[in-house]
Formats: C-alpha cells, structure tokens, sequence
C-alpha cells in the first residue's frame, strides 16, 4: 500500500471564504440535522498519514476538495429552498410499484464462500449501496448499511422502504469492507459494529483519508487508509480508491473534512468498479485511462452506478449521479455491464422510489446501451459474473 498523504496546503482567500459560507449545508434527508449535528459534535477526528514530497491538489487546509475546486456541498439557503418546494409540491409521491425483493440464495452463497479458488465471482444486492461482492475467493462489503433509517438522528431519518436482504448472522463471513464516503446512508455505525463482531473476527476495513478513527471506534482492528489512486491489496484482490466529485460531512462542523472516492477492485476472476456517490465528472474518463494496461481485454465485468437520490438536478446534479449520467459513466468507464444501485431503498430526493428504473430504460434507448449491458436486480437477487478470461 502506498502511504497515506498530510493535509498541509492552503486555499487561497476566496476558497477559504466558500468554504466557510458551504460548511453549513445540509443533507437530503437532514430535516432536523441542526439538532442532532449539534449533539454529534464531538465525535469523530480526522486521521492523516505521512507523506513524502507536495501533498496533492485536492488536500487544503482541514480537509479536501473536488478535482473541480468549485464543487462544494450545498448550501443551506439551496437546501431550504429544495424542502420547501418538495413539501409544497407533495414530493416524493408514494411509489407505484414496490421495489422487487427476492428471497437471498443464503446456501449458494455460503457454499461459495468457502470455494477459495473456485469461487464464482457474483453480485448480490442488499439494498441501498449494499452489495456483496464475491471474487477473489473473499467476501467483499460495499457500503454496508443495515439501519432502518439514515441521518443524524433516527426520528429526523430517512426510513428504509423494505429489510435490507442480508445482514450479519445470515451473511457469510466478511472479508473486507469498503467505505466510499462518510455519509449516514454509506456509513452507518450500527452497521459496521454488527460486522466488526462476526465470528472470527472483525474485517478488514479499507476507506478513504479521515474515516480510520470511525471504523477503529466501530470495533474494526485493521483498517487502511486509501488517498486517490493508492491501492492496497489483500489476497489476490487489489483496492485502488479513485477520484469521484462529492463530499463529505456527518455534522455541520466537518463538511469535506474526510476524503470520498470510488473503488476499483481488481481480482484475477473479476474486476468490478463502485461508486457510492457521485456527479457526473471527467473522473471515469480519468479511471479508465489509468486502468487501460491492465484491461486491455476488456472493462470493468461490473460497474456498481448508483441511480436514485437525484432530483431535482438544480440541487443535486453536482453531487449524485442521475440514470442518465449513470449511462454515461458505464460509457466512460467502457464496463461490459453496469447495474443500478443506491435506488428503491430510501427516500433521498424527490423522484418516487420506482422512478429511477424507468428514467434508466428511457437513458439506455436514448444512448444506444443494451438491457442486459446496465441492468437492475432485485433486493436479495445475485448475478453470476463470467469468470475473468473466459469465453463471454
């Protein structure tokens, strides 16, 4: 693993400024994050690591920013302004359809579990931007989220649409966890405490810079540290944290305060890429070109694109990807297939929970992308992914 990188640079005077006037904006689902940000104030603290030579463009004084500077989180004029035209228009409407659920394959996913080199690289979608992840003969965690609400305090939370497919004690055995970014519906503590006491032991956990003390809080024991483009590698699986345009913040004193990114996961079955959140940004464009040497036979088998949360695009369009830019970004990043996450789960904008899978057919016809190459599964559902090399 490459080391982790200090915090040292400084902004200039008009990035301090927008910093400043940004560092009280507020979350889709914070109504009430006033109260509960205060009372969380004390937690947390920022790790950072050693670092040799200039620290990179995106560290600046107490945090980080964006490869566009100039993408700072919202506002709380634009998040009064966003809550107030939702209620006044009865958004989000209730959904037409319920979110599909199917019961989890718990024996062929234990059973694959312990198939060391044999194992069948899969997806399982746990809800939200749950996933399980199979390959390399490990069990991989995506943004483990069991809670039935998200947000600073359970009473001001999102509420979770249905039970989240799996959790721990009908999960396999973890092998490693994967935290993109510190938000209450990607990095819920609850959570990740239930998983840090499975038996056997805790997982490794690898997050982006600033995250370490939480899961170390958590019960975690071995915990890495990733800044954009370092990589760490466990068994035959290697983790390289990539650059996504976003931000971070669970209280109202530390907004960008803790690094965000997407993981590209490389094992000799399967190389998968996943983005918890994100706008659109030339940072796909950015990974595929780093990672042209090694997939010079082909692209990401899977790209995990989150596709709800997105709307009304005035408020979020910087920040969340839309099913549209979702296609986009399985173009840029040349995936041979994508699936829709972080959609169905719980309410975070003002599209229905059911309005993403249809926005995503009309994007797919509209950009030429087939069914089969950005699809949606259901809650619970896994997908066998080809084994790496072999004939597609």
């Amino acid at each position: 693993m490459i080391g982790a990188m200090t915090v040292a640079t400084r902004p200039s005077r008009r990035r301090r400024c927008a910093l400043a006037a940004r560092a009280w904006g507020g979350r889709a689902w914070a109504a009430g994050a006033l109260a509960g940000s205060l009372l969380l104030a004390a937690a947390g603290s920022l790790a950072a690591g050693p670092h040799d030579g200039a620290p990179p463009t995106h560290h600046v004084d107490g945090g980080f920013t964006n490869r566009d500077p100039d993408v700072l989180p919202p506002s709380p004029a634009d998040w009064l302004r966003w809550r107030w035209q939702a209620a006044r228009a009865g958004l989000p409407r209730a959904p037409r359809k319920a979110t599909p659920v199917v019961a989890p394959e718990i024996d062929f996913l234990a059973a694959n579990a312990r198939a060391g080199a044999a194992m069948v690289p899969t997806a399982t979608w746990i809800g939200h931007a749950t996933v399980l992840l199979q390959l390399g003969g490990l069990n991989v965690l995506t943004d483990p989220v069991f809670a039935d609400s998200v947000g600073p305090l359970p009473l001001f939370g999102s509420r979770r649409a249905q039970p989240p497919a799996l959790v721990p004690g009908r999960l396999p055995r973890i092998d490693l966890v994967l935290v993109s970014h510190d938000h209450h519906d990607h990095m819920d503590l609850p959570s990740l405490r239930a998983l840090a006491a499975q038996p056997g032991g805790p997982p490794v956990a690898v997050v982006p810079m600033g995250l370490k003390p939480w899961l170390l809080d958590a019960g975690f024991t071995e915990v890495v540290e990733l800044d954009w483009w370092q990589s760490h590698r466990l068994g035959s699986l290697e983790v390289v944290l990539t650059p996504t345009q976003h931000w971070s913040g669970r209280r109202l004193v530390d907004r960008m305060a803790t690094l965000w990114g997407a993981f590209a996961l490389f094992a000799p079955d399967a190389q998968v890429f996943f983005v918890g959140g994100s706008g659109y940004s030339t940072d796909f464009v950015a990974a595929r070109e780093r990672f042209a040497e090694r997939q010079a036979d082909g692209g990401f088998d899977l790209a995990l694109l989150p596709i709800g949360g997105h709307e009304p695009r005035w408020y979020h369009q910087a920040h969340e990807l839309s099913p549209e830019d979702a296609v986009r970004v399985h173009q840029d990043l040349r995936a041979r297939h994508s699936v829709g996450v972080r959609w169905g789960t719980f309410e975070l904008g003002d599209e229905a929970l059911d309005d993403p899978p249809l926005a995503l057919a009309q994007a797919r016809r509209k950009a030429g992308v087939g069914d089969n190459d950005f699809f949606l599964m259901a809650i619970g559902q896994t997908r066998r992914l080809p084994r790496r090399g072999a004939p597609q």
